[in-house]
């Protein structure tokens, strides 16, 4: 089992759409949960709310270039297909604008955005088998390290026989 990431000394920005609000809201209440359980500190967590996930990257945009940026932002929205169109052109535009904003930034902004076919799904990642909010807390914390140990100097090494095949 993998230890959990230490979130200790981190800041984290949670940027979390209004719509679809039954969904988004269990998804930050885990979101910051598991980044109290990582040590991240109540004082060290924002939260920035926002029309849709559509508007998802251009606020996580505006919090990385804020004069104290946190170490990663975490999107968190909701899109559930309809009978429309209007699903692909939203979770896509969400999906690469998010993308965009984290290379752009070189800070990890994860992509937390459900994309479901129906409510019950969206139900079932917040709650049920699978805790999407939590997923991205901890993507966050996790993200945020590894750059911090690049940015020292410090990647693991790899042990070379490990990579290769068994004869």
């Amino acid at each position: 089992m993998t230890a959990l990431p230490d979130g200790r000394g981190l800041k984290i920005a949670i940027v979390a759409a209004r719509f679809n609000a039954e969904i988004v809201d269990r998804l930050v209440e885990t979101a910051v949960a598991e980044l109290h359980t990582l040590g991240v500190r109540s004082a060290d967590v924002s939260l920035l709310r926002v029309p849709g996930a559509f508007e998802l990257p251009l606020a996580a945009q505006a919090v990385l270039h804020a004069a104290d940026p946190p170490d990663a932002v975490v999107c968190l929205g909701a899109v559930i297909r309809g009978d429309t169109p209007h699903f692909d052109f939203v979770a896509g535009a969400a999906a690469d604008g998010i993308l965009r904003v984290g290379l752009e930034a070189g800070r990890p902004v994860i992509f937390g955005v459900l994309t479901t076919n129906t409510l019950e799904q969206a139900r079932d990642r917040t709650d049920g088998q699978y805790r999407r909010g939590a997923d991205a807390a901890r993507d966050a914390v996790t993200m945020a390290r590894l750059l911090r140990t690049v940015a020292a100097g410090r990647t693991p090494g790899i042990d070379p026989t490990a990579l290769r095949d068994e004869e």
